[in-house]
């Protein structure tokens, strides 16, 4: 099968086959969606907020692409997550037709196949949140800068700092701080090239045009909350102060991200890691080595750590993974192996698992409801199998069914987990819509896909006698006199009776 229509068929079983198949998933994708909703329902397209309240966690573009989406489609889960599919597809093409650009179509077809299957993209590349969109323009912004560096051609220059301005609206300044420093740090040596391009007035006019007319009419509607909020408690401080929410690790903290991230292809990436010096000897792989070690580098030592930020650098990884090769058939196979082999156990050991939680917390009804079918085993036996009969085909198709096996695989996991624990919460709204229920406060629990379901805020307060609660079944116990609506796995809707 040629290679193009291999990617095709992919790309469209990964990112839009299942894309309604799926409730939201709390808390981002239902945050991101619910901020949505409620920017269509007051018409502004200016500031976002979430349950009625200020949401400076992201800038716009992303917003109003899935508004523009839902306007077509609906407000749905299909319609939240298109933006990101399309975006991740336009990634992956970037990265098909610049690796076939500099290398061969070969090489071409296996980076793109890394990131089309790889774990971490599969979660993120149809996901109803902004990082699909912002690893797009930070692959344009890359690539079109090399090629500037390569051809001295200003358009590409142009295209560099408009990949910049659209990632600014996207996600904020990293858009910047990327192709910023990693051209720096490439260019060290041609200072005055680096000083020139970054300052060009043509190019900088076209960055200006396109960020900062919302980043004005946001301080023009919210002033210092705005800079507050955006600028220095969402971009600043997620870096240089401590950590925000929780989200803490150790410098090693993107070690396993990576290992189990870039799963069915750990090993190549391992071994592409582990030469990585040897790429500093050719401009383009020296460039696309310092973009990844800048980006693993700075954020490990970054205060707040998320798993989605060490994506930043995958896809020079992805290239890089192709110019090295696994001697080791059995090693090539062995993340795709322990994986699903963790997984068929899974359906064994849940009895154990429950064992070890406390009994009544909101985790012990998650893993108690979750419901392994036939299906779920036959489907995991299978895959392992397979797995030992991979060792002796060739290269192709080991990568190849792996990558296809993979997507599957993680489809029916994220199956398995959203009828535990996303499909009550939506459950939960259908039924107090359907029943005309008003004024629900939401307690103790964060899940903002339940107000896009019920298609109404439902504000965090101190819940009152006579009050509609939505909460977590292991909060119940902090209630006096209430009478249960609804209840279904870890979550319960509720009414306090009046006194």
């Amino acid at each position: 099968m040629p290679y193009r229509l291999i990617l095709a068929l992919l790309i469209f079983i990964n990112f839009y086959l299942f894309l309604g198949l799926f409730p939201l998933f709390n808390l981002d994708e239902g945050a991101f969606s619910e901020a949505t909703r409620e920017m269509l329902a007051s018409h502004n397209f200016i500031t976002t907020y979430l349950n009625g309240e200020l949401r400076f966690d992201k800038p716009i573009l992303i917003y109003w692409l899935q508004a523009s989406s839902a306007k077509i489609f609906g407000l749905n889960e299909f319609a939240m997550r298109l933006p990101s599919a399309v975006a991740a597809t336009l990634w992956a093409v970037l990265i098909f037709r610049f690796t076939k650009r500099f290398f061969d179509e070969t090489k071409a077809f296996f980076a793109t196949l890394f990131m089309v299957a790889s774990l971490q993209i599969s979660l993120i590349a149809k996901a109803a949140i902004a990082d699909a969109l912002l690893n797009l323009f930070i692959a344009l912004s890359m690539f079109s800068f090399y090629l500037y560096y390569q051809s001295r051609q200003k358009r590409y220059l142009y295209f560099t700092f408009a990949a910049i301005g659209f990632g600014v609206l996207t996600k904020g300044p990293v858009a910047i701080l990327i192709p910023l420093a990693v051209s720096f740090l490439f260019l060290l040596r041609d200072f005055r090239f680096w000083l020139r391009s970054i300052l060009d007035p043509i190019g900088i006019a076209i960055f200006l045009a396109i960020a900062l007319p919302w980043y004005v009419l946001e301080y023009l509607d919210q002033g210092e909350k705005f800079i507050e909020g955006f600028l220095l408690k969402h971009n600043i401080s997620r870096f240089a102060s401590k950590a925000m929410e929780g989200h803490r690790g150790s410098f090693s903290y993107y070690i396993p991200v990576l290992l189990i991230g870039l799963l069915p292809f750990t090993t190549i990436a391992i071994k592409s890691i582990s030469k990585i010096k040897n790429f500093f000897s050719e401009p383009l792989t020296k460039y696309l080595a310092i973009w990844f070690l800048f980006v693993f580098i700075f954020f490990s030592f970054s205060h707040t750590k998320l798993p989605h930020y060490i994506v930043y650098g995958y896809t020079p990884l992805f290239i890089l993974m192709t110019l090295v090769q696994v001697r080791s058939k059995f090693l090539l196979i062995l993340p795709f192996l322990l994986f699903h082999l963790l997984f068929l156990t899974l359906p064994f050991i849940k009895d154990f698992v429950l064992a070890k939680i406390k009994s009544g917390s909101y985790e012990f009804y998650i893993v108690q409801g979750l419901e392994f079918g036939s299906w779920y085993l036959i489907w995991f036996a299978a895959a392992t199998i397979i797995a030992f009969w991979l060792i002796k085909r060739q290269l192709s198709t080991i990568l190849v069914a792996m990558g296809a096996m993979m997507i599957l695989s993680l489809h029916a996991i994220a199956y398995v987990y959203a009828k535990a624990a996303e499909v009550p919460i939506k459950e939960a709204a259908l039924y107090a819509k359907e029943h005309n229920l008003t004024n629900i406060k939401m307690v103790g629990i964060n899940t903002p896909s339940f107000s896009f379901y019920l298609q109404a805020i439902t504000p965090k307060k101190e819940p009152k006698n006579g009050d509609i609660i939505f909460t977590k079944r292991s909060n119940l116990k902090h209630f006096k006199d209430f009478a249960i609506l609804f209840q279904k796995n870890g979550i319960a809707l509720i009414r306090l009776k009046e006194k």
